[in-house]
């Protein structure tokens, strides 16, 4: 049987060269001009919403945060509600070793302190009983390392700072060996000569006595995990938290095991109240800075950065399980750090790769926000440590996130399909070599661009006079014809 024959009119055209070469370029010079837009109004280190006014504050200045807000005693006196002051810690990007700060804003985006003494700051908390004073984790790196026989290592440092005048005391230093793997992330007091210490470098959570510079009791993470191989492996566990709780309890945040769990010194690991389960990641994937709150304020509950999930995710305990209560996030949210529950009920959330804090209410809709490029750790003086003062979920509230349009329907869409840690990887990268502007729209602007030109030069190559193939064929037919 013989098929008809299309007519040629009715046949399907190949597109001209013309036509496949204007659009190319078309697809090219639109991506280039977004990414230079990008790039020319993209995050700067500092808060981007300082008044003018402002803009020339000196690296390790402080402005007068009393003249600021004007306040009479801040001995006695709280905070007016309409000059709030936020502490944000910078992580900056390694291997530049720059762009890091501790910057504090009030309300209305006004800059009140910035330091950039360090290259990196992790943790921040406030002091119990002052108005305006922080301390804070940060790190150097040093060169010529004899200690250990190595060209880099770390100095980390755990300090105080009076942000109203800018005095800066070290309470702890300690040097370690190499750089991003074993800097410290994050410290929580337990009276006020001892501080719990998240080791990062010993997999271990150490309790360390400020006065006498020395270690009194330490948990190893190797007395419930195990490894391959006869050496522990550099950046193990990556424990990037510890929170001490009331009963004395310690709960660290095992960000490569995907787990949350809790250590009593005295009884050890308390197996039962584990939250997540390494490899599981609809529970967490690699979190940060999980806070708790106690059944006294709604809990037991747990708030946390859910990171690679872009997320921020509240677990309650309920007939010994963990139970999600709530989350958030947006269609720019990625990368989240940090959340402390606020008093009022609004969550304060770290978005380190979307570049900035957002104030989040419980209806899930952004009631603050201030832009800070790759943010670590926030807290809103006034308002106790982390989430001390604030209450767990009334009720489930799952999956709290604000319409916005098509577009963001899309951007939250391509997140959910494209692999978070690839996706965070790239960002963290471009960022380290200094363009912290490139965000993940951006990041789905070049992977376009990329396969445009790819897909071009294949389209050329195939156009062309010449090819591999032919080439080979006409060498040979004249080797055969040689003879």
């Amino acid at each position: 049987m013989t098929l008809p024959s299309i007519p040629p009119s009715l046949a399907p055209s190949r597109p001209s060269r013309r036509a496949v070469r204007g659009t190319a370029l078309a697809v090219l010079l639109v991506g280039v001009l977004l990414l230079a837009n990008s790039a020319v109004s993209g995050v700067a280190p500092g808060p981007s919403a300082a008044p003018a006014d402002d803009a020339s504050v000196p690296y390790g200045y402080s402005v007068d945060i009393e003249q600021r807000i004007n306040t009479s005693n801040p001995d006695t006196e709280p905070i007016p509600s309409d000059a709030e002051v936020t502490v944000v810690a910078n992580q900056g990007f390694f291997p530049s070793d720059e762009n890091a700060e501790l910057v504090a804003i009030t309300r209305n985006g006004t800059l009140v302190y910035h330091n950039n003494t360090y290259g990196v700051y992790f943790d921040v908390d406030p002091v119990p009983g002052t108005r305006y004073t922080v301390e804070y984790l940060a790190s150097e790196q040093l060169s010529d390392c004899e200690q250990f026989d190595a060209q880099w290592c770390t100095r980390n440092v755990l300090e105080r700072v009076n942000l109203s005048t800018g005095e800066v005391e070290r309470l702890y230093a300690e040097t370690t060996p190499k750089i991003t793997a074993t800097r410290w992330h994050d410290a929580d007091r337990v009276n006020d000569t001892h501080v719990a210490l998240a080791d990062i470098h010993r997999d271990s959570v150490r309790i360390v006595d400020l006065e006498r510079g020395e270690t009194t009791w330490e948990w190893n993470a190797t007395q419930i995990y195990t490894h391959a191989g006869e050496s522990r492996p550099q950046d193990w566990t990556h424990v990037n938290d510890v929170e001490v709780l009331d009963d004395g309890t310690l709960m660290l945040s095992m960000r490569n095991m995907d787990e949350v769990v809790f250590v009593r010194p005295g009884v050890g690991y308390l197996r039962g109240r584990t939250l997540g389960d390494a490899g599981d990641h609809d529970v967490l994937y690699e979190q940060h800075n999980p806070d708790y709150v106690p059944e006294s304020r709604g809990g037991p509950a747990v708030l946390v950065g859910d990171s690679e999930n872009n997320r921020v995710v509240e677990y309650h305990r309920e007939g010994g399980e963990w139970v999600r209560a709530w989350e958030w996030t947006d269609p720019r949210l990625q990368w989240p750090r940090d959340a402390d529950r606020l008093p009022d009920g609004r969550t304060l959330v770290v978005d380190s790769h979307g570049d900035r804090v957002v104030e989040v209410s419980p209806n899930g809709t952004v009631a603050w926000a201030v832009e800070v490029g790759m943010p670590y750790d926030v807290e809103r003086l006034g308002t106790g440590d982390e989430s001390a003062t604030g209450h767990a979920t009334d009720t489930a509230q799952e999956g709290r996130v604000v319409d916005a349009g098509p577009a963001g329907r899309v951007l939250l869409f391509l997140k959910r399909a494209l692999p978070s840690k690839v996706v965070n990887g790239a960002l963290f990268s471009t960022g380290a070599v200094g363009a912290e502007w490139f965000g993940f729209a951006d990041l789905l602007v070049a992977v376009v661009l990329l396969v445009t030109v790819a897909a071009w030069l294949v389209v050329e190559y195939r156009w062309a006079a010449w090819s591999l193939s032919g080439l080979a064929r006409g060498a040979y037919r004249r080797a055969r014809g040689s003879r």
